[in-house]
């Protein structure tokens, strides 16, 4: 897919070949999926969370298969922002492709020092903070779910920050519009939405949890409906872009998600049976866009009619 076309789009500064981008989580660190398709052709590489320390992540099984869908409890297992400074992003920088780094951690200070090292390398476009952590200092609360805290940690990492700063927002919220502001509010340049659903399977004649952490993050197509409704909502609330995710798995997938105001999307479980569906995904965006006599994609964006 060749940028210039009606796919080609921009997101915080950043012109992506289209708007279809890979997930953090499930396209590694980008540099895995060389042999198996042109990473020059995807929209972007969001790399798998990167922590301050290596993190070797939780029991297995981390991985089951839902009847629409997968729940993983991965735990974040990455090897650390420095060794991926020295190992991988070095490899990356042979690829066209906007390379964003996903980033998380369990105290605000974490946030910011993942920042600061990433700062002084070259070849990444932008940063999205994974605020579905925890927060150690203050009792375990999580960063998503409180707009106070999600500020102070965003606030934290925008003076360090000279790159455009995507907050990934939880689902496991009451309302998303609250914490949405708090993002936009606090110096996001763009947010992203939604995370994973927390979810339990069980085995009922074991009589214990499909994963070895218990509880995981269900995602994949079940999610989409409830995706679509919170980027809707989300884009509703703040004036900064919105990247939805949750459950796309074709062109028109894409197309919904950007109609309910996404101005990019990325694409997650639907990699794991087909690593190329990124950029299959794109190809049927830009079929659909050409049967709707639709001239750029941008003119997707936000155009969903509410009955009043």
């Amino acid at each position: 897919m060749s940028a210039g076309a009606p796919l080609a789009t921009n997101l915080c500064g950043i012109a992506l070949n289209n708007p279809v981008i890979a997930a953090s989580g499930t396209f590694g660190y980008g540099i895995e999926f060389e042999t198996l398709i042109d990473l020059n052709t995807l929209g972007g590489i969001v790399v798998k969370g990167l922590s301050r320390e290596p993190i070797e992540g939780n029991p297995e099984p981390r991985l089951f298969e839902t009847r629409a869908g997968m729940i993983n409890s991965v735990g974040l297992q990455n090897i650390g922002v420095r060794a991926f400074v020295k190992d991988k992003l070095p490899q990356l920088a042979r690829f066209q492709t906007a390379i964003f780094a996903n980033i998380f951690g369990y105290a605000t200070e974490d946030y910011a020092e993942v920042v600061r090292v990433l700062e002084d390398a070259p070849g990444i476009a932008g940063y999205e903070l994974n605020v579905s952590c925890p927060n150690t200092r203050h009792g375990g609360i999580y960063f998503s779910s409180d707009p106070a805290l999600l500020s102070e940690v965003v606030s934290a990492v925008r003076p360090v920050a000279r790159r455009p700063l995507i907050v990934k927002l939880s689902p496991n919220v009451a309302a998303i519009e609250p914490l949405a502001k708090a993002a936009e509010s606090s110096g996001a340049d763009a947010i992203s939405l939604v995370n994973t659903f927390v979810s339990l399977a069980i085995d009922a004649r074991l009589r214990r949890p499909r994963i070895g952490a218990g509880f995981g993050g269900l995602s994949g197509p079940a999610i989409k409906p409830i995706a679509l409704r919170m980027v809707y909502q989300a884009a509703q609330a703040v004036k900064i872009p919105v990247v939805g995710m949750g459950g796309i798995a074709s062109g028109e997938d894409a197309a919904e998600f950007l109609i309910a105001g996404a101005s990019a999307v990325e694409v997650g479980t639907a990699t794991f049976w087909d690593p190329a569906a990124p950029l299959r995904i794109a190809r049927e965006l830009g079929s659909f866009l050409k049967k709707q006599k639709i001239a750029e994609v941008r003119d997707l964006v936000g155009t969903l009619q509410l009955a009043p």
